[in-house]
Formats: structure tokens, sequence, C-alpha cells
């Protein structure tokens, strides 16, 4: 009976002073999209190794807090991919460890541009279909020739689309592809046209 009126006479207050985010939350996420961008690049991460970050554990809990980031819904901001991969990196000592000697920077940055020099055509190996032999097709008599496919009709939705452009050359492409606007052979033409 002690208790029931000990309970009606103190109820819990509300905490006096709520902290409310000015702006709903929108500077952390911006602050924490980028730092975790940041992580791309295998110079940054050396920096972290060399100014001792990965031997707090206030860092180490932050760095495992913000594999949040590797969600559906919070992936689609992430710009530079390479960064979630080196966040899951960072979560082993070893890796954490290494990161502090220059070679082990360089390695990963060597390794990291191989990755996008050759990237799209190891994709499209993967995605295109082979084409057929000229061999092969020219070989067969024309009694083997296989049937004859039925004509496809297009719907009418499909014929007003109009045919995508051919795709530009990548600006990352390797070494240089056009010979003319190299300014190291500019003198080179001008001899040769007199």
């Amino acid at each position: 009976m002690a208790s029931d009126s000990i309970e009606a006479t103190d109820p819990p207050s509300p905490p006096k002073n709520v902290y409310k985010d000015p702006d709903d939350g929108r500077q952390r996420f911006l602050l924490e999209l980028e730092f975790v961008q940041c992580l791309a690049n295998p110079t940054y991460i050396h920096y972290l190794a060399q100014n001792r970050y990965f031997e707090d554990e206030a860092f180490i809990g932050y760095l495992k807090y913000l594999q949040y980031w590797q969600r559906p819904e919070y992936l689609k901001f992430i710009m530079y991919p390479h960064c979630l991969f080196f966040l899951e990196l960072l979560q082993n000592t070893n890796f954490r460890n290494a990161m502090a000697h220059p070679a082990n920077k360089e390695l990963a940055h060597r390794q990291q541009f191989y990755f996008w020099k050759n990237y799209r055509s190891n994709r499209l190996k993967h995605i295109l279909p082979k084409p057929l032999p000229e061999s092969s097709v020219s070989a067969t008599p024309a009694s083997a020739a296989p049937p004859a496919l039925p004509p496809t009709t297009i719907p009418a939705a499909a014929s007003n689309i109009p045919p995508t452009p051919p795709q530009a050359p990548s600006p990352m492409q390797y070494g240089s592809t056009s010979v003319r606007n190299d300014p190291r052979n500019s003198g080179v033409e001008k001899r040769k046209r007199k």
C-alpha cells in the first residue's frame, strides 16, 4: 500500500534539456558520408595509421559503427564503392597495422588502379554473349543450316525509343590513344608537314 502512494505522488519527470538537432541529422549524415568515402583512398588510410588513430579504441568502435553504410538504404549515397571494401578491411587488426607501412599503401593503391583499369573489360567478358566463330558459320552446308526463326514484331511503344548513342571512351583509360593531341609530338608533326 505504501508503494502505491509513492508511485502516485512521484510521476517520472521529462528531461528538461532535450537536445533537438536543428537540421534533423543532415550535418551528421554528410560528415559520416564524407569520412566513409575518404576511406576509398589508401593514402588517407596510411595517414590514419601513421597518426595512430587505429590505436584508439574509440576510433575502432567508430569504424565498426560506420558499417551501417553497407545497408541498401545508405548504399545508394556512396559514390566511391571502394570505401566499403576498405571499411570492411579496417575491421581487421592486421590490415590496420599493415597500412602504417608505405610499401603496403603503395601496393593497395596499385591494386586499386589495376582494378579500375580492367574492371569494365573484365565485367563485359562475362556479360556480353560470345560471337560465333566465322569459320563455323560459313562451313555449314545449306541443308544442315538451322531452321529460320519466325520474324519478330516490335511493339509500338518500343519503336518510339531512340537508339542509344555510342559510349564515349573513358577518361581513365591507360595511356594516350591520340598521338595528334599529344603535346610532345606537336613539333614532330610541324616538321613533317613542310
